[in-house]
């Protein structure tokens, strides 16, 4: 049996984990990788240099060879995938939109790899939302795409359950497991797949917007257990933040305090090495252990205390935003 020729499009480390599972699985498959669509490289760093792409790296690790087009919509990009003679393109967090003419190229279409149980957050930033939901499961989709956002049919569906701690961090780590197990046994099985595969319910999908700054910015009058779930959600890409003086200190590590207090929203009550409590809304109590100050790297309170002993002192009141404020 031939094997199935497969190009990966994807760009940051979410699909570069994918695109390594699938170079370790082709020896042992029945699809090999030809070739590897991704970004152009970015302007990254003090000295903005350009660098590459996590997917770019991995493949050229791999010794695969690298195509970076700044769109897919020209029929110069057409030709390109076409002349690969793929069956298959397994997109994964790419980033481009890829038109109707790149769909219909490869033989197999184009399949992708979504963090979540379609049709429940179709988007940009599924496990963001399904933390700030407090949903208790979350999975992975296996989907063969269409010019739709995220509403093509299912091939396959794997359940991630979300830890009551989970972090933005933790989870994408489950889901990145679990996802690549499931696309390199769907790669395997596809046409079987494609065959039985299941249309969703557009009468049940959610959109899963991308977190901006605005949403990032904490709003001390909210209860402690909303603005904990905003800290773990947010954890990596765009940080939970408060301002104080109007200077960003970003909250990278919470939890729920047994505490409660009168005191105004957004004064800190408590402090010593293990971190500071802050009052939230409805006199309930957040204790936050981690921050980064401005123009600084990420620290545990102790360790800021250490440098700065009156840091974060009781009575602090952080700055309360008014409507869609932002630093």
């Amino acid at each position: 049996m031939n094997k199935l020729r497969v190009c990966f499009a994807g760009t940051p480390e979410f699909a570069a984990a994918h695109l390594n599972a699938l170079i370790a699985a082709q020896a042992e498959s029945r699809f090999e990788l030809v070739a590897v669509y991704t970004q152009p490289d970015r302007a990254a760093g003090r000295g903005k240099k350009l660098s590459p792409s996590p997917v770019k790296q991995s493949a050229l690790d791999a010794g695969l060879p690298v195509f970076q087009p700044l769109s897919l919509r020209s029929e110069e990009a057409r030709a390109e995938l076409e002349a690969l003679g793929c069956d298959v393109m397994i997109v994964v967090a790419y980033g481009l939109i890829l038109p109707q003419s790149i769909l219909d190229t490869p033989r197999l279409g184009c399949v992708n790899v979504h963090a979540s149980l379609l049709p429940r957050w179709r988007g940009a930033a599924p496990i963001e939302r399904a933390l700030l939901a407090g949903d208790k499961a979350t999975g992975v989709t296996i989907m063969q795409m269409d010019a739709g956002l995220d509403t093509g049919v299912m091939l396959d569906k794997t359940v991630v359950a979300i830890d009551p701690r989970e972090t933005r961090v933790s989870l994408e780590e489950k889901l990145i497991a679990a996802g690549s197990r499931a696309l390199v046994a769907a790669i395997n099985s596809l046409e079987a797949l494609q065959e039985k595969a299941e249309a969703q319910d557009d009468s049940q999908s959610t959109y899963a917007a991308k977190i901006d700054k605005a949403e990032s910015l904490i709003e001390w009058a909210l209860p402690a257990s909303q603005i904990d779930l905003l800290v773990r959600a947010c954890i990596g890409r765009t940080p939970a933040f408060t301002l104080f003086e109007g200077q960003r200190i970003r909250l990278l590590e919470s939890a729920i305090d047994s505490a409660q207090s009168d005191a105004p929203a957004g004064t800190v009550t408590h402090v010593d090495k293990r971190g500071f409590s802050v009052v939230c809304g409805e006199r309930s109590v957040l204790k936050v252990s981690r921050v980064q100050m401005p123009g600084k790297g990420e620290v545990s309170v102790g360790e800021l205390l250490n440098g700065k002993p009156d840091a974060f002192a009781v009575g602090t009141c952080f700055d309360q935003p008014s409507a869609n404020e932002e630093s």
